[in-house]
């Protein structure tokens, strides 16, 4: 599972990512966003999802969620606090299905991804990103508001939560990591359609990255 990932280029390139969607003007909601070289499980980072069409920018919205949507029923048994669920595989499942429409779906911008791998001190982060000359891709991700415990200490919270999409690995991540990866949009045309085809057609870009694409970073 990707549980850190990175976000290193500034605003503006998000901000051109999401003109680049050409779905409307876009609305940006970060505030000052800051260099971002280390985002964990429950971190607060940057999506991209539509607005609503009644709205007064109905176009591609730039705001913050944090890491983790609502966790099954059955993983909650006993518990009073939702750490959340970072990564999601099985579509057809029914607690993953309410949030598969265009409406839920968001864009996850990052720079580079770790997957943890057993070294000689115990499992240590293996860096990824893209090969080419830009690294800013975006994951393939879905978001919810949702209210409850994620952190004790911080009890009830009304939040928008994200989480990403993964897909068997291509050749550059399975040497390291065999069991799974990130589903990967790299150009604006896949990046639209996750966020606006119906599902049939949007489920076909939960696929690996194609082979050669991935370089192991520092």
């Amino acid at each position: 599972m990707c549980n850190l990932y990175a976000l290193t280029k500034g605003q503006q390139a998000l901000r051109d990512l999401a003109r680049a969607l050409e779905l409307g003007p876009e609305s940006d909601r970060l505030g000052n966003l800051a260099s971002l070289p280390g985002i964990y499980p429950d971190g607060e980072a940057p999506i991209i999802r539509m607005g609503k069409a009644d709205a007064e920018t109905p176009g591609p919205v730039l705001q913050y969620a944090r890491w983790g949507m609502p966790s099954p029923a059955f993983a909650l048994d006993g518990k009073t606090v939702d750490r959340g669920i970072t990564n999601i595989r099985n579509t057809a499942s029914p607690h993953w299905r309410r949030w598969l429409s265009p409406p839920h779906r968001c864009l996850v911008p990052f720079t580079a991804f770790a997957e943890h791998v057993k070294g000689n001190a115990g499992f240590v982060p293996l860096w990824f990103e893209k090969a080419a000359q830009d690294p800013l891709a975006c994951f393939a991700g879905i978001a919810t508001r949702w209210t409850g415990v994620r952190r004790r200490a911080e009890g009830a919270v009304t939040l928008t939560l994200f989480g990403f999409l993964t897909c068997e690995p291509n050749e550059d991540v399975a040497p390291h990591h065999p069991k799974a990866m990130p589903v990967i949009l790299t150009a604006p045309s896949q990046q639209r359609h996750w966020l606006t085809a119906n599902w049939a057609e949007a489920a076909t870009l939960q696929r690996p990255l194609a082979d050669g694409t991935l370089r192991m970073g520092a």
